[in-house]
């Protein structure tokens, strides 16, 4: 799973924290990591993670993508991640 922010700056880790946490109370576990949106483009991942307007942004139709209104919300995030995961 790659997580995905504007400037792979702290809210792109962040988020990456959260979902470790959401995937460890759920018993799965995943790699996961961040990275920028430029960056994101050319790294395969099974799962793109990230607030709606980069999401939408970077998906081609290609790639399965995570869109989270609210990155802040950690209900949102766990109820994404059981979606796909």
């Amino acid at each position: 799973m790659l997580v995905v922010c504007g400037n792979r700056l702290g809210s792109s880790f962040m988020i990456e924290l959260n979902a470790k946490n959401s995937l460890q109370d759920l018993g799965i576990e995943v790699d996961v990591s961040h990275t920028d949106l430029a960056a994101s483009k050319t790294e395969k991942a099974d799962l793109y993670v990230g607030a709606k307007d980069l999401m939408d942004v970077l998906d081609d139709g290609t790639r399965a993508v995570a869109k989270l209104a609210n990155i802040f919300d950690m209900q949102e995030l766990k109820s994404v991640l059981q979606q796909y995961v």
